[in-house]
């Protein structure tokens, strides 16, 4: 006899073609983006003067590859990018926590939030230059600058979200001090939120490496604004396009370990 449960559970087979079916259709829609960019620019020769082909792209990145400026873009790029968004994130969460925990750090840093938060982390980069010269530090500091207001309004926010109630409950179990409601309390509820600023932080420090990589630190912003003084549009395209595979693996991959992070979550 079938067991009920099991009646209503699809086959694995269809399971699975549903799982595929967004990617598929995500995949289609990539095809049908390129496919009318190529044809709109073999209609209008205006157009293609004005932006490459995607058809021209290939053999561009292939010239980049052999000359080993690609490799070398991604591996600088990718160097202060990871210091940058540690550092970014680890201090946003760490100050958007405490501030949800302890009211009186809210109302203390309250000030300085509403200071320095409207800067853009462009407007950093003379300070960049002159406290860590043209080095990669330099980048990774604009780079942390631009991921730190992100994590940390995520991490505040979600300790906000938390119900009062359960702050009562870790104090009435002795659990009522500052460690006690950080870490029995704020950060297993808030973890979610917390995650996901982290992951649009790892979205934010990819827009700031070029801006991060203005002022000549070597890395794939600087080579995009290199081809484009040259008006090597293909290859400004290459990298555009390359920081947009970068930021796809780093997506993913911090997918899979948020996945684990909240296994325990129904």
């Amino acid at each position: 006899m079938t067991h009920p449960a099991s009646a209503r559970r699809p086959p694995a087979r269809l399971a699975g073609a549903r799982a595929l079916g967004p990617h598929l259709l995500a995949a289609l829609g990539l095809l049908l983006f390129f496919a009318f960019w190529e044809a709109a620019g073999r209609l209008n020769p205006t157009l293609s003067a004005l932006i490459p082909l995607p058809s021209q792209l290939p053999q561009a990145f292939a010239d980049e590859v052999a000359g080993g400026f690609w490799f070398v873009a991604v591996k600088h790029s990718l160097s202060h990018y990871l210091v940058g968004v540690a550092i970014g994130t680890v201090l946003g969460v760490a100050f958007g926590l405490v501030c949800g925990v302890l009211p009186w750090f809210e109302a203390l840093f309250s000030g300085i939030v509403r200071l320095l938060r409207p800067i853009p982390g462009l407007a950093w980069v003379p300070f960049a230059i002159l406290w860590f010269g043209l080095t990669p530090a330099a980048a990774a500091f604009v780079i942390a600058i631009a991921v730190f207001w992100l994590n940390f309004y995520a991490a505040f926010g979600a300790v906000q979200a938390i119900d009062p109630g359960l702050f009562e409950v870790a104090r009435a179990f002795g659990h009522g001090g500052f460690l006690g409601r950080l870490f029995k309390i704020a950060l297993p509820a808030s973890a979610p939120g917390v995650l996901a600023g982290a992951r649009a932080g790892l979205g934010q420090a990819w827009m700031s490496v070029v801006a991060a990589e203005l002022f000549g630190v070597p890395g794939v912003g600087a080579r995009m604004m290199q081809a484009a003084s040259l008006l090597a549009t293909d290859l400004v395209v290459v990298y555009m396009l390359t920081m947009a595979l970068l930021y796809a693996a780093t997506d993913v991959l911090f997918l899979g370990i948020r996945r684990r992070l909240l296994a325990w979550l129904p």
